[in-house]
């Protein structure tokens, strides 16, 4: 089961820093990104113990959870979340033979991420390819997309509670 559940932000025009964070924004976006994973689990968990079937849950986190923005504290803080949910995850289910794992993608150039920021036509490829150590390609929704199915199928049959980051070696620009 791969569980994508989450949003980058409540809302486009709210900044989220510790000093003037607004909670009722924290509040939305942590019930998407922490409580709607935690439930993709939970029931996905539930179903393949009942159903006594070995197998594999993906969650997508973000390589956000690694690394620090000061304007993105909640995003941020549900992210981190998730990688607390697939580890303690992890842990308890192991013994059914389900692995629990998770996809750390960084920023990638998609119709999302040109509206949070307000990049024209292209520009958004060239923001993220300045912010990664690997050149010369384009990092697309397939590069994750491929991540999750290796982590899905029986070549990873022996990881779990692992964080694959799909980045392109991604660095921060503050």
């Amino acid at each position: 089961m791969f569980s994508n559940a989450g949003i980058g932000r409540a809302t486009l025009t709210c900044d989220q820093i510790v000093l003037d964070m607004d909670l009722s924004t924290y509040d939305k976006l942590m019930a998407m990104n922490a409580r709607g994973m935690a439930a993709c689990v939970k029931h996905a968990a539930k179903a393949m113990v009942e159903g006594h079937v070995r197998g594999s849950i993906v969650c997508k986190a973000s390589i956000a959870a690694s690394v620090s923005f000061e304007n993105f504290m909640d995003y941020m803080m549900s992210k981190h979340a998730v990688l607390g949910l697939v580890r303690c995850a992890s842990l308890k289910l192991g013994a059914y033979g389900i692995r629990v794992n998770y996809v750390s993608p960084g920023p990638i150039g998609t119709p999302l991420l040109k509206e949070l920021f307000g990049y024209e036509n292209e520009e958004e490829d060239k923001v993220v390819e300045s912010n990664q150590y690997l050149k010369g390609g384009a990092f697309r929704p397939k590069n994750v997309a491929d991540a999750v199915v290796f982590l899905a199928f029986e070549d990873s049959e022996f990881i779990t509670s692992h964080s694959l980051a799909v980045d392109g070696g991604y660095k921060p620009s503050v």
